[in-house]
């Protein structure tokens, strides 16, 4: 078996280190360190593993495993300052976390006709879920269709940017594949990216078909494909929704791939990131207070390994926006506190992260009760990424809270479209319902309540919606039933007590309407 990673091939079977055409000298105990560093790369390899493996579990120094991963590192144009290849997790152990090819067979003999072949580099994956978007292919006749093609690919690169929980390739190297058949794995290997983009553009007549396809470059699953049929009426307009549509699953096909792949890993194999992906996968559960409190804690074990995480410190404060929606916090100073920290946090260190941005935004708006700070850096978020699902949910509420539920039901209709697929589609429903509440329009309110508790009938904001619209409605059975719930899930919630948790509406009109609903509905006073 040969191991290829950057320009080095690792041949377990002539037990020899290749750099190229050249044999890297290295000493036994260093050659079975690194391969059983490469072997095990999936996980975080503890002392005692080197010491059972490399030194048959003979008492061995601190000093000692030092200088042979030492040995190690400077083998492969690594060091202990860079640790672009082998890494060391304090208290934890080591990982290869170079991207690793295989082959089998040998390298065979290097000679003048012939010589040991040089792998091409190999780039090793970025923190963060990585992409690339090559060149949509014209499946047309006409040329002039390269232009469209390449439009659509430039479009969606710029738009994949604004996201920057994700490393896009820029364009002048995803489009050097411009014209030529690829392996979208080796793609990944030459660009260093987790996921290609591939598509294709066929014009026929006056109508164009584009299809997109998104692929796993590690073993070539296909995560998601669609396919858009139009007009050419407005190539421009065809073009920007194509764009906002692929975009839009994109972003959550990815997260979604990168939260599965965390769940794959052995639990040893800890760093920031993938606490965070474990933090993210409690989170969208949307369940309990146990598994709510769960999501807190994994974020928060993420900011102590990287204190400059801003979306894991964005997503702890979203952790207090659900337990306060949920009648699980008591508002007290200590959390009101943590909630303005963690924020903060977010907001100052992802300056130009939209997400981080909008749920810091929100997480101050609604449980800090800053509607002048929160809405602003909403505003700000959807500045940066108009195609942020999350900042355009978030602004809904918002809007919500400012007494505007016209601009809400627009910016809930654009989150929705952005992302029909969203775990959060749940709450933009909600959001929707409160919004034609306040505009008196109590069946449409019903309606969308109705549709917000398909997939979760126990959602309190969905619940406390649903039981006032419909008593304003005259539903009254409904009504009763939605606040049986509600009394069931939430027993201390009280009408004296729900302004704590529907939030601080800036219209007393809002928040007596709200109150009026509930108490017909059966709420106790």
């Amino acid at each position: 078996m040969r191991y290829l990673f950057e320009k080095y091939a690792l041949d377990t079977d002539r037990r020899e280190l290749h750099r190229g055409a050249d044999v890297v000298p290295v000493a036994p105990q260093v050659f079975d360190l690194l391969d059983y560093l490469i072997r095990n790369r999936e996980r975080v390899v503890s002392k005692d593993d080197l010491i059972n493996v490399i030194w048959n579990g003979r008492s061995v120094s601190d000093a000692a495993l030092t200088t042979r991963l030492n040995a190690a590192r400077s083998a492969i144009g690594d060091s202990g300052e860079e640790q672009r290849l082998i890494k060391t997790l304090p208290r934890k152990g080591f990982r290869f976390v170079g991207l690793v090819r295989e082959a089998d067979g040998p390298a065979g003999a290097a000679t003048a006709n012939n010589p040991i072949e040089s792998p091409r580099p190999a780039l090793s994956l970025p923190d963060k879920p990585s992409i690339a978007i090559l060149p949509f292919t014209n499946l047309s006749s006409d040329p002039e269709q390269d232009y469209f093609a390449d439009g659509m690919a430039e479009d969606i690169i710029t738009a994949l940017s604004r996201f920057k929980a994700l490393f896009v390739i820029a364009r002048n190297s995803s489009f050097t594949y411009k014209g030529r058949t690829v392996d979208v794995k080796v793609v990944g290997l030459e660009l260093g990216v987790r996921y290609v983009l591939e598509g294709s553009v066929r014009k026929a007549a006056n109508r164009v078909r584009i299809t997109g396809q998104l692929v796993d470059t590690a073993g070539g699953a296909h995560l998601w494909a669609e396919r858009f049929d139009s007009g050419l009426g407005d190539i421009f307009d065809l073009q920007d929704r194509v764009t906002e549509s692929v975009v839009g699953a994109i972003a959550p096909a990815v997260e979604k791939a990168e939260i599965e792949r965390a769940r794959r890993k052995p639990t040893e194999s800890l760093d920031a990131h993938a606490l965070y992906l474990r933090g993210l996968a409690k989170f969208y559960q949307f369940g309990n207070r146990q598994v709510n409190d769960e999501a807190l804690r994994l974020f928060n074990n993420a900011n102590e390994l990287d204190p400059d995480f801003a979306s894991a410190y964005a997503h702890a404060a979203m952790c207090y926006v659900w337990a306060k929606a949920n009648g699980w916090t008591s508002d007290t100073a200590n959390e009101i506190a943590e909630v303005t920290r963690l924020a903060k946090c977010a907001i100052e260190l992802g300056k130009d992260d939209a997400f981080a941005l909008a749920a810091g935004g929100w997480a101050l708006a609604y449980v800090v009760r800053d509607l002048e700070v929160g809405p602003a850096l909403i505003d700000r978020a959807l500045v940066l990424n108009s195609n942020s699902a999350e900042a355009w949910s978030y602004g809904g509420w918002a809007k919500n809270l400012l007494g505007e539920p016209e601009p809400a039901i627009e910016r809930f209709a654009r989150a929705m479209r952005l992302s029909p697929l969203d775990p959060r589609v749940r709450a933009m429903r909600a959001g929707t319902a409160h919004a034609h509440f306040f505009l008196g329009r109590y069946d449409e309110a019903a309606s969308w309540a109705a549709m917000a508790l398909q997939d979760n009938s126990d959602l309190q904001l969905g619940l406390r919606i649903a039981a006032a619209s419909n008593a304003m409605a005259g539903r009254l059975e409904q009504a009763h039933k939605a606040v049986a719930r509600l009394r069931q899930l939430n027993p201390a919630l009280r009408v004296s007590n729900l302004k704590d948790a529907v939030g601080p509406y800036r219209r007393a009109d809002d928040l007596a309407r709200y109150v009026e609903g509930l108490r017909r509905a059966g709420l106790p006073e």
